[in-house]
């Protein structure tokens, strides 16, 4: 039973590293061990079988490690019948082309919010959106509209959470939540991004259930709140069209 529960806890540890590079290309174990809290010794171990195996790659010159192939190839066995990043991408790329602005598609993962898919605007002047960032769900207009759009219980999860930021005022949140459930999108200007604006809408499964986030985003040079409020029809049609794809 003992040799069971160690080797548990070397699986859950050598996840947290791969959960290490969803927000960093590459990193050094003396990195890893700080993000994870883990002596160096014992990340180099994971590392060296993590290696082996082909899901990180070590740099000879550099000392640090990026992942690997196997990651891509697990990837590729996603299922593409469930896997809304594949099953929106021709919706999302018609959208880019219809507006000319970057199109990302969002889920929740606990406190944070993850890009599943983005389509890059093709304009020489444009907001690259990169697959697989995680963003924190208390600012941006797709986090507003994954809060806005959840029960009731998970938001004041939320706003209770101590990582909740004191520059944000919690009454004036849940009133920008509240008008956004009303109208039915969210719009953001450099709220998380300088120079980034955005708008947002939630998508609605076959089931009524609010899966994701829809959104449109670009330059403030571009994407004035005027702009944002034109595209909003667009996205709340587009958006509807995507959850009839939804079971």
């Amino acid at each position: 039973m003992e040799d069971r529960k160690l080797t548990v806890r070397a699986v859950e540890r050598a996840l947290d590293i791969l959960m290490c590079f969803t927000k960093h290309n590459e990193l050094g174990l003396t990195e890893i061990a700080g993000m994870i809290n883990l002596h160096k010794s014992t990340v180099h171990r994971l590392m060296t079988t993590l290696e082996e195996k082909g899901f990180v790659i070590r740099d000879a010159a550099t000392e640090k490690y990026h992942l690997g192939m196997k990651v891509w190839e697990l990837s590729t066995h996603l299922s593409q019948n469930d896997d809304p990043s594949v099953m929106l991408l021709p919706a999302m790329e018609r959208l880019r082309d219809q507006l000319g602005e970057t199109v990302s598609l969002y889920l929740r993962d606990g406190k944070d919010r993850i890009r599943i898919q983005a389509v890059q605007s093709n304009q020489a002047i444009r907001r690259v959106a990169q697959v697989g960032a995680r963003l924190p769900l208390y600012v941006g207009a797709s986090s507003k509209v994954l809060v806005a759009f959840a029960p009731l219980g998970e938001q004041q999860d939320l706003l209770n959470d101590p990582e909740w930021p004191d520059s944000i005022d919690r009454n004036g949140y849940m009133r920008q939540l509240k008008e956004i459930t009303e109208r039915g999108y969210a719009t953001s200007l450099e709220e998380r991004e300088p120079g980034a604006a955005a708008v947002s809408v939630p998508i609605v499964n076959r089931s009524g259930v609010v899966t994701a986030a829809l959104s449109v985003s670009g330059p403030v040079s571009r994407l004035s709140m005027n702009t944002l409020h034109e595209f909003a029809p667009v996205l709340i049609e587009a958006a509807r069209e995507m959850g009839l794809m939804i079971p």
